[in-house]
Order: C-alpha cells, then structure tokens, then sequence
C-alpha cells in the first residue's frame, strides 16, 4: 500500500493563505504536545510555501521534519478562528527556492525584515504546504 499523492489547496484555501500575512504553523514531535509559532506563508501559483527564518534549528521546523502533519491557524483576531490541516514537505530544490523567495519578494516587499528570508543559509528550510 502507497502513501497518498501530494495534494493542492483548494482555491479558497489559496487565497486565505495569500492574503493573510501571518499565520501560526502548529508542530509536535511524533507523539508530543503541540506546539505554535507564527511563519510568514507565500502562495506561487496553485503551491504554498514556508521557511524558516531561523534555519534548520528552530523548533517548529525540526517538529515539521519529523511530524509533516501540521495545522495552519489564522492570526487575524477580528475573523473567525481559521484552522487548516497540511502537510509539510521539503521544497529546497533550486525552483521551489527561487518561487519562494520571488513570493516573498512580492508578498512582503515593504517589510523590513524580509531580507532575514532570502539569506542563502536558510534556503534549505524551504517547506511546501500540501493539503492533509
């Protein structure tokens, strides 16, 4: 028996991801308590993106390595709680990485800390967010 194939978002889905600025990615360890801390997310085409701006240290991505199963949460107080299901896989393939940083570029252009996201070093903490 295989594992299921990589499924996309939903369009809706998509453009709650594209236009929320913030979100809180929830980790746990295979077994452990969970655990949230707040990611920047980009949407390239029908694909979702994250990295870590912390490297391959940061707890939550160490958590995603281990257990892909996540959740997303909105951030926003003023709407509805929103949570979404994913799966995190590993994007640091060179086009994966370009989108994503060309995505940041676009998404967060005005934000001061955006160069703290397209160091080289952080490249390989690219993740793609797949429908759970």
């Amino acid at each position: 028996m295989g594992y299921a194939g990589f499924m996309r978002f939903e369009p809706g889905e998509l453009a709650w991801l594209d236009a929320t600025e913030e979100v809180e990615i929830e980790t746990a360890t295979p077994g452990g308590s969970p655990h949230r801390t707040i990611v920047w997310v980009v949407v390239d085409g029908d694909e979702a993106f994250i990295r870590s701006v912390n490297g391959p240290t940061a707890r939550w991505y160490r958590e995603a390595v281990a257990n892909p199963a996540v959740t997303i949460h909105s951030r926003r107080r003023v709407q509805p709680a929103h949570a979404l299901p994913a799966r995190a896989e590993a994007a640091a393939d060179a086009a994966s990485i370009e989108r994503t940083s060309d995505a940041l570029r676009r998404k967060y252009a005005r934000d001061p800390a955006l160069g703290t996201m397209l160091k080289p070093e952080i490249f390989e903490t690219t993740l793609r967010l797949a429908h759970a």
